[in-house]
């Protein structure tokens, strides 16, 4: 591994392509062994400041893509934040005048889907010509979800994942996916779906993915801890896909001080410097080899080449979908239709014609 320091660390599995050109986008095959240069930031939000935010993911985007990358990951909630800590002054029977306007400034450091800061990453992606894996909070009227937004290296918005399940007292404040976003996408770089945090360890998300014939599976997360990896390792292993897992590093001094934000039940033990997400991305071959990180140490830019060719050779040893599947045992029913709190359908009198 090489380190090379500018405002980010940067970590690589393979030396920088030097050359003046980025990587040309490649046309997939079966028997593919192409190489494509992937990067996962590892990066804090600017908290409640969405536009410092963005203005800082197209700095990291562009020192990503002056080495090459083809595809960068970030991590999730890094456009809106992940609100670590902080409880919302929520109790089972009771909410606070604090709790309910800590809910106001965060629903308004989120971002609408379509909206003016998914064209500026849309721009970014095409600026850049990379293909853009973001997390943001997105607002759908009060309701926030936590996403994950797709962009092609031409500029094109691809579409969303939604967090089908949100995990302990993010279900107060985040709503819930449904079926209708778990996409995988077919792109010129293989096909990209994403699962974020936990929901990683739900089976049948992952199956879903898996029937879907995922290539690059990307995992933005909120978790740090060490046990993550083996997560991620089992996931390129069964899968047969590269796994690629995003994660803020961050300190105290990254959120607003007390009492505008306050670490719930820790606040007291915490100074400026105290890190409070470690990081520990990663990028995982689907032999389940490590090919870079996970980095602990701070702020950085991790990135490895993918040799497509190892998806085949993953899948000669265990095609979960496939030749492991035992379909007349198992089977898994997906609903992907988008689940809505009201429908309306227009009544039609017999004066009046439908026009097809």
């Amino acid at each position: 591994m090489s380190t090379h320091q500018q405002d980010m660390s940067l970590v690589t599995s393979t030396p920088i392509n030097n050359g003046n050109q980025i990587f040309p986008e490649i046309e997939m095959s079966g028997d593919s062994s192409s190489i494509v240069r992937a990067t996962v930031v590892q990066a804090c939000t600017i908290f409640y400041d969405t536009p410092a935010t963005l203005d800082k993911a197209e700095r990291l985007l562009a020192e990503a893509a002056d080495n090459g990358s083809q595809l960068v990951v970030f991590p999730e909630a890094f456009i809106g934040g992940y609100p670590r800590g902080s409880s919302f002054e929520l109790a089972i029977g009771a909410r606070t005048a604090k709790g309910r306007d800590d809910f106001r400034k965060y629903l308004a450091s989120a971002i609408d889907v379509p909206g003016p800061e998914v064209e500026r990453m849309a721009e970014m992606a095409r600026k850049y010509k990379v293909f853009l894996v973001m997390g943001v909070i997105e607002r759908e009227g009060y309701t926030l979800y936590c996403s994950v937004l797709f962009f092609d290296s031409q500029g094109q918005f691809l579409g969303k994942h939604r967090k089908l399940m949100p995990t302990a007292l993010e279900r107060c404040i985040w709503g819930f996916g449904d079926g209708s976003t778990i996409p995988v996408f077919d792109t010129p770089i293989g096909k990209i779906g994403a699962a974020i945090c936990w929901e990683n360890r739900m089976p049948s998300l992952r199956t879903a993915m898996y029937a879907k014939g995922i290539e690059i599976y990307c995992a933005p997360t909120a978790d740090a801890r060490e046990t993550w990896l083996a997560s991620m390792t089992h996931i390129a292993l069964e899968g047969g896909c590269f796994v690629l897992s995003a994660n803020q590093f961050c300190r105290r001094k990254d959120y607003p001080p007390p009492p505008e934000y306050t670490f719930s039940g820790s606040e007291e033990s915490l100074t400026p410097d105290s890190v409070v997400c470690a990081g520990g991305s990663s990028i995982i071959s689907p032999l389940g080899i490590v090919l870079a990180g996970p980095n602990y140490e701070g702020e950085a830019l991790i990135s490895a080449d993918l040799d497509l060719g190892d998806i085949a050779r993953a899948k000669f040893d265990f095609d979960v979908v496939g030749h492991y599947s035992r379909p007349e045992v198992f089977s898994l029913n997906i609903k992907e239709h988008p689940r809505k709190a009201a429908s309306f359908t227009s009544k039609v009198t017999k004066d009046e014609t439908v026009k097809m």
